[in-house]
């Protein structure tokens, strides 16, 4: 028996060993560094033009691993709880909080070379008064609304440029497709579809047109959110009226390109990567991209943007140099300029000219002001998960649209105070 013990208490301490040398291995201490990478990257493309970048990184450096997680809607939460624990990624995605959220975790970057040519339309965003530089831009957004160019000029609709408009476009889509297409698709599986909804058109609704400007309001506080019930009230509208997929709260993201190259869908609020996908599936599908319809009358359209997926290095990370390398490589115009067109989006360095999917459609729309995401000025964090979960709440009956805005006063309140 006492032998028994000793040979459990042996291999227990074999054990404890062979964790302890994984540990070090991992950590960069048995001769690979390996560092992990956070990042937002939601949709197959996007996560494939990164996955490219760090093959190529790992081939020229094989003595440093990059170890990439894509979290999707969970990214933020698992980011608050690192935060919390001061135990951040080595390298993350700001996902367009890089100084009002991770300005106290990130490493400044700016001795390093890309910092010259990073895009002037990037400088309120990425950089402060300093000098501080707070992220690398991978990409950096215009956000619209995309949409199957060929099945417009089959019904004879012309994009449309207001809100109204928008909503007749999608009941001739309806009644012209039998109900065959549907007009507006989420896959709400995924919160952050509405979220997505709802942040875009705030801009629009709230901000862009001179008599219905409630920015002061929204910054100090005293914001009425009765202002905001238009848009659930019309997100609502449009599921009575057979304008969404039936299956908005089960849909993923991952049947967006398939079901558009099948000409299923009319207009979604989808990335830049739904066309490059939908050009593999079926390249006779046109996917087309206008900026966000005024809401109000006499107001013109916007786009809505700023960065889109970036890469920041941890502060405290023990693998500085090493992490600053990756930064330098993915920085080399010749790779910016494959996860730009990779992601269908214009490169975050001004020196770098991508030829992507949705080129024509920007320069068609060059003079259209872009304006910041919505959440991101106006919002506090952590607002744009209530701005999500209400969309679906909406949607599954348990809120009505006044719930919606009275839910927004209420967390809006709540988080300005932390």
């Amino acid at each position: 028996m006492k032998k028994s013990w000793l040979v459990v208490l042996l291999f227990s301490i074999v054990g404890l060993l062979a964790v302890g040398c994984s540990s070090d291995e991992a950590s960069g201490d048995g001769g690979k560094t390996t560092l992990t990478f956070f990042s937002t990257a939601t949709t197959e493309d996007d996560k494939a033009a990164i996955d490219d970048a760090i093959k190529k990184f790992e081939e020229e450096y094989p003595e440093i691993k990059i170890d990439a997680n894509y979290p999707a809607d969970g990214y933020e939460d698992m980011l608050r709880v690192k935060m919390a624990a001061n135990d951040m990624p080595d390298l993350f995605d700001t996902h367009g909080w890089a100084k009002l959220r991770y300005g106290d975790y990130v490493e400044d970057l700016s001795d390093m070379d890309w910092v010259k040519n990073l895009d002037p339309a990037l400088d309120t965003i990425l950089k402060d008064d300093s000098g501080k530089v707070y992220a690398y831009p991978l990409n950096q957004a215009k956000d619209g609304i995309t949409y199957n160019a060929n099945l417009l000029k089959e019904y004879g609709i012309e994009p449309p440029t207001t809100f109204d408009d928008f909503m007749k476009a999608l009941h001739t889509i309806k009644e012209k497709s039998g109900g065959e297409v549907t007009p507006l698709w989420f896959y709400g599986s995924d919160k952050s579809a509405f979220g997505q909804y709802f942040d875009q058109l705030a801009t629009p609704l709230l901000i862009t047109d001179k008599e219905h400007d409630y920015s002061e309001e929204l910054l100090d506080g005293s914001f009425d959110w009765s202002n905001y019930t238009f848009l659930p009230e019309k997100l609502k509208e449009m599921q009575e009226d057979g304008l969404l997929n039936k299956d908005a709260l089960t849909a993923q993201i991952q049947q967006q390109a398939t079901l558009m190259a099948q000409g299923k869908i009319g207009f979604t609020f989808g990335g830049g990567s739904i066309g490059p996908a939908v050009e593999k599936l079926n390249p006779d599908v046109k996917v087309g991209v206008i900026p966000m319809p005024a809401i109000h009358e006499g107001d013109k359209p916007s786009w809505i943007g700023g960065e889109r997926h970036t890469v920041a290095v941890w502060k405290d990370t023990k693998h500085k140099e090493e992490a600053k390398k990756f930064i330098e490589f993915l920085a080399q115009p010749e790779i910016a300029k494959d996860i730009a067109e990779g992601t269908s989006l214009p490169a975050g360095l001004a020196n770098v000219d991508a030829d992507n999917y949705f080129a024509e459609y920007y320069k068609e729309f060059k003079d259209v002001k872009v304006y910041p995401y919505f959440d991101r000025v106006y919002l506090p964090s952590g607002m744009w998960d209530v701005m999500g979960s209400t969309g679906q709440e909406l949607i599954s009956n348990s809120m009505t649209p006044e719930d919606v805005s009275e839910k927004m006063g209420e967390e809006y309140k709540r988080l300005r105070k932390q």
